[in-house]
């Protein structure tokens, strides 16, 4: 958006537009978040027994996600936290 548009905004807009800003970001650190689990747990733990994932594998693979997505949920109630602190700001 052009900064002169910016200008002629309300604050009432202004405030949506930052928030949408907020959700998008947020939105895409999440995505990559989901991406590096991906890529590093099945590294880290299949491929060992064929085109087959073992009980072992498996269970890594389970251990890592649940590890990944407790991150996740750290990560997702501090984004909300500090979204709610931006948006409640003067």
């Amino acid at each position: 958006m052009d900064p002169a548009a910016l200008q002629n905004l309300t604050p009432d807009q202004k405030s949506a537009i930052m928030q949408q800003a907020q959700v998008q970001a947020n939105q895409q650190i999440m995505q990559v978040m989901v991406q590096n689990m991906t890529q590093t747990c099945f590294a880290k733990c299949a491929g060992t027994s064929g085109d087959r994932l073992d009980t072992k594998e498996q269970s890594c693979l389970a251990s890592c996600q649940d590890r990944y997505l407790d991150v996740r949920k750290a990560v997702q109630d501090s984004l909300k936290e500090r979204t709610a602190y931006n948006l409640n700001r003067p």
